[in-house]
């Protein structure tokens, strides 16, 4: 079913609603409560736990979502829902990822959120939207138009000033056995680049580490391409590379191209990996790697 520009603005305020939804449930319950479940993943940790706030958020997505399904003949991608593959048939999927990034959920730390998205087909996303509980943040942003933060244009802009570059990404690459050369070479190309100072920020799930790498404006956030199932699932990239696109960012894989984000034979995208920058510049480096 194709959808027009009215079609895209009521899915665009469906996705935005049903993410604050689930928000206000994962906010509400109890952290003394809260109980870890392994389940089959990849070969991070993160990708193996799952907790009752994963399944309650995901209940009230769908609640929010289904009618949209029915009424726009929609498929579904989500975390914890088993793939019927139907994203192959129709023209359009809802991306859901319940709780992405949960591990700094569990801990109780900032790091973790909603990601909802609309994707194509052929693997654009049309619309994005994450939310942030821990600090109240509704990041969204419909193909074609501007990105947001709440009601504040999201945009990364020109700017003479090169302070500090930081590298962002998931507390995993420290596992990585070439995460010290990596690190090495980062900072050396961020002085090549002009930056007086480099930072690292290791504690987010992939969407918060996108939205982070926008605000700071002078980062990157990258997977690296891998021959074992990880690297993330497309529910973890979907919502964070539309947003990224619409605020000026760089969101490819490892070798330029669109994210994959309609994988047929998979949705771990460790085949490609991803590479989100506030620049080329800084994406040309990332993918010298």
């Amino acid at each position: 079913m194709n959808l027009n520009k009215e079609d895209h603005v009521e899915l665009y305020e469906t996705a935005k609603k049903a993410a604050l939804k689930a928000g206000e449930i994962i906010n509400a319950f109890p952290r003394e409560d809260l109980k870890v479940n392994k389940k089959e993943g990849g070969e991070s940790l993160a990708s193996q736990v799952v907790t009752e706030v994963d399944l309650l958020s995901e209940k009230a997505i769908l609640s929010t979502l289904m009618p949209s399904i029915e009424k726009f003949d929609l498929a579904l991608l989500s975390e914890e829902t088993e793939d019927d593959n139907s994203r192959f048939e129709k023209d359009y999927f809802w991306c859901i990822d319940p709780i992405d990034g949960t591990l700094p959920f569990i801990e109780g730390i900032h790091g973790y959120s909603v990601c909802i998205a609309l994707v194509a087909k052929n693997g654009t996303p049309h619309i994005g939207v994450i939310f942030d509980p821990y600090e109240n943040k509704l990041y969204h942003a419909l193909k074609g138009f501007e990105a947001y933060c709440n009601d504040s244009v999201l945009k990364i802009g020109p700017s003479s000033t090169r302070d500090t570059f930081y590298f962002i990404n998931d507390r995993s690459i420290k596992k990585y056995e070439r995460y010290e050369d990596v690190l090495s070479k980062m900072e050396k190309a961020s002085k090549e680049l002009g930056y007086s100072r480099f930072e690292t920020i290791l504690s987010g799930g992939a969407a918060m580490n996108t939205c982070w790498m926008i605000e700071k404006e002078h980062a990157c956030y990258f997977k690296i391409p891998r021959p074992k199932k990880g690297g993330g699932s497309i529910w973890d990239f979907a919502a964070a590379a539309c947003i990224a696109k619409e605020a000026g960012a760089v969101a490819t894989d490892f070798f330029g191209n669109p994210l994959d984000l309609n994988r047929i034979d998979s949705t771990y995208m460790n085949h490609k990996g991803a590479v989100f920058a506030s620049s080329e510049d800084i994406a040309s480096r990332v993918k010298e790697l």
